[in-house]
């Protein structure tokens, strides 16, 4: 590319072009030379192509790509801007002060550290003898006072706007300090502002504070609470524990109620790893309960603000209706019976239908199977006994009936097989789709041992709420240890896909692993559960009631706790996940009810939905199957706090519920984090400038000191694209061709 200019005109092309554009000009002129003297009106026709070759001149000029340029001297001082970050992640104390501010090692916050450098007005150096301009400022603080909870959790580093700010209010600019820890979390990739610099012609320098290696620390990350308890019960409350010590900690996790209640729980976290855990909690009140999960600061730990976490949990009273269907009263179903008709939160109704005998009768039981739908609806747990379809037992409808009760109005069913294998006929409805097993029907009678077989817990078993008989994971161990074994089980094959395995015979195995005891699994909207023994009443040995009313009463509360979520007495509300964070979408499902109590079948289930900073809005619910009154519907969550849901039924404002989802959200900004001079590096080598620690403040100095004086502001006119070369090239063809056209008529 050769470049060539006539005063403020400039001019490049390649070589190439250069030559081309020559023999064009040169042809040219002696093209119209020669025109012009064969002509019989010379003068005219000169006249013609002169005004020819101008046009190709001015072409060929264009092909060169000519500006005007033009250079304006700065009458401002050279500019430095010293620019360092406020925000939460500079608070973290990992950042060591330089050798000359401290007699021994020294580690304090990294805006510490910042102040302390900008104490020490190291700038002055660069104003000596007019040379520099500085200015000064910080971004990234924190919201203050007033703020609301999606301000302080969505505030973050925007190391890229900082920069551009700085360019936009900055004359003159010769360099850039910037001091942070390099972390930005919001905004545009700060490169992006390296470059702008680069173009400026001003270096950035970043002055890193803080440490790449992450301090050590335990971080109570999340706790994943259920949003409400039933009063007198226990819930189970996940939570996860990261740590970057380089040892195993022993520690102990404590949940703390407002009034000082307390449980603990013995935990050992692994070095340089992720803990996943999880406590009970008994619910002692209704209405909502502050609870806090902590972990004491452990030997070594330099961040006490994230070791605990609160959280709201609502307690609740019960009323769990449950059905239990079963041919003949065997000792399993006498004792759920008694189990469920003596616990307070539960309403039991019991259908027996006896192949010989007829049907049961007295209290707790009914003598019809409750065909309507507004009957069979209010069941929040249907136990299925070794009964089937057949004569004197359910008729395909009715299976067909509590499968969709299951599925669309999230109740749960409870299949206990038993030695007739009635529970094979099942097969000739949809309800054996719920099974969470693959079953023997060469084997119906079941598999039968002359020796206890006991109940092993798998992993899943142990972390489940269903399985927990001891107060906390150390007894409960013990008692399953302790629990006497069965001598009958259903012919399970393995459980299918999907399905979580909660407890295996310790002894029977085949080609699959060890014989599934307990299953569970989702239908729908609903809960299944399997238990392939029908021994479980063998636990009240020598403890009575204690274990097997636990088991059984934790079953029916954790079929029904999303049911139960928010019920009204015509609409129902259950959601997922429980506790979103901003960004995640809600589904909603809702189960509607006519006056009468059947279901709904015509009719709009509208969702309002009030944000936490106020404002409102409408979600209308999709009817997914008329019959059973099921609709669903989502929303997104797009800011931490208290969300309020008034669920209605439209033109009835009466047949609603109201529920609340809390929204808890992790800050942008985070502390503990490791600094990432990796950013800062990049932003430097893109702007040709560099990167110093505290310790290097001097070369700071001395680089920023000798940087050449800006450069004079050059103004260029790209005149082959200027809006007046198409025009000026239009206005002399047309003369050329008005030309021509006189020149012709005389």
């Amino acid at each position: 590319m050769r470049h060539f200019n006539f005063g403020s005109l400039h001019f490049q092309a390649s070589t190439l072009i250069l030559v081309i554009v020559s023999l064009v000009l040169i042809a040219a002129l002696i093209l119209c030379a020669t025109a012009a003297a064969r002509s019989v009106r010379p003068k005219r026709t000169g006249t013609l192509e002169a005004l020819r070759f101008f046009c190709i001149t001015f072409v060929a000029l264009l092909l060169l790509g000519p500006e005007w340029r033009t250079t304006e001297e700065s009458n401002l001082q050279p500019e430095i801007a010293i620019i360092w970050d406020e925000s939460l992640s500079m608070s973290t104390e990992d950042a060591p002060l330089p050798d000359n501010m401290t007699t021994k090692p020294t580690v304090v916050s990294r805006s510490e550290l910042v102040n302390r450098l900008l104490e020490t007005e190291f700038w002055k150096e660069f104003e000596k003898d007019g040379a520099n301009r500085i200015t000064q400022s910080s971004f990234g603080a924190p919201p203050g006072e007033g703020a609301t909870p999606e301000q302080i959790s969505l505030a973050g580093t925007d190391l890229n706007a900082a920069l551009e700010k700085v360019i936009d209010d900055s004359q003159n600019l010769r360099a850039v300090i910037l001091m942070s820890d390099g972390d930005w979390n919001v905004g545009k990739p700060p490169v992006a502002a390296a470059q702008q610099l680069r173009l400026k012609g001003a270096p950035l320098y970043g002055l890193i504070a803080g440490s790449e290696q992450r301090l050590p620390d335990l971080d109570l990350e999340s706790v994943n609470a259920p949003t409400y308890g039933i009063v007198g019960e226990n819930v189970q409350i996940p939570f996860t524990v990261e740590s970057s010590l380089a040892r195993d900690v022993r520690t102990v996790v404590r949940i703390r109620s407002e009034k000082g209640q307390e449980r603990s729980k013995n935990i050992t976290i692994p070095a340089n790893g992720t803990y996943y855990d999880s406590m009970l909690w008994r619910i002692e009140k209704e209405g909502p309960s502050t609870l806090t999960l902590s972990i004491p600061v452990a030997n070594g730990e330099l961040i006490e603000k994230n070791n605990q976490r609160d959280f709201v949990i609502n307690g609740k009273p019960e009323n769990i209706r449950v059905l239990v269907i079963e041919t003949s009263p065997r000792w399993e179903y006498r004792f759920i019976r008694n189990a469920l008709s003596r616990d307070p939160g539960v309403s039991l109704d019991c259908l027996l239908l006896h192949p010989q005998l007829g049907k049961g009768d007295g209290p707790d039981y009914i003598q019809e199977f409750p065909e309507k739908l507004e009957d069979l609806q209010k069941y929040d747990v249907v136990f299925i006994g070794d009964i089937g379809i057949g004569e004197n037992q359910l008729t395909v409808e009715q299976a067909n009936l509590i499968k969709g009760l299951v599925e669309n109005q999230a109740s749960g069913v409870v299949f206990i097989p038993g030695v007739n294998g009635n529970q094979f006929t099942l097969d000739q409805s949809d309800l054996a789709d719920l099974i969470p097993v693959d079953l023997d029907a060469s084997k119906k009678e079941g598999l039968s041992d002359m020796t206890a077989s006991p109940m092993r817990l798998t992993s899943e078993g142990e972390k489940s709420l269903l399985t927990m008989l001891g107060d906390d994971e150390e007894e409960n161990e013990m008692i399953w240890q302790s629990l006497p074994g069965f001598y009958w089980q259903a012919p399970v094959i393995k459980a299918k896909s999907g399905s979580k395995v909660l407890a295996v015979n310790d002894n029977r195995r085949n080609s699959s692993g060890r014989l599934p005891i307990l299953v569970t699994s989702r239908a729908g909207s609903g809960k299944v559960l399997y238990l392939a023994t029908d021994s479980a009443w063998r636990w009240r040995r020598g403890v009575e009631d204690l274990y097997h009313y636990r088991f059984w009463g934790q079953v029916a509360r954790w079929m029904s706790y999303q049911r139960n979520m928010a019920a009204g007495e015509r609409v129902r509300l259950f959601f997922s996940p429980e506790r979103p964070k901003p960004g995640d979408s809600v589904y909603l499902s809702a189960n509607a009810f006519s006056e009468s109590g059947a279901p709904l079948r015509e009719g709009k289930v509208l969702v309002d939905i009030t944000v936490p900073d106020g404002k409102t809005q409408r979600v209308e619910l999709k009817q997914n199957d008329a019959s059973w009154g099921s609709f669903s519907g989502k929303f997104q969550i797009t800011q931490p706090g208290v969300w309020k849901l008034k669920t209605f039924v439209a033109g009835e404002p009466d047949a609603s519920v109201d529920a609340k989802i809390v929204s808890q959200s992790d800050r942008v900004e985070k502390t503990g984090r490791p600094a990432r001079p990796d950013v800062l590096e990049e932003m430097a080598k893109v702007s040709r400038g560099g990167i110093v620690t505290a310790n290097g403040l001097e070369a700071l100095v001395t680089q920023v000191t000798a940087l050449p004086e800006p450069q004079p502001i050059v103004t260029s006119i790209k005149l082959w694209a200027h809006w007046l070369a198409p025009v000026i090239l239009v206005t002399l063809l047309a003369l050329f061709w008005m030309g021509r056209k006189l020149n012709g008529t005389f």
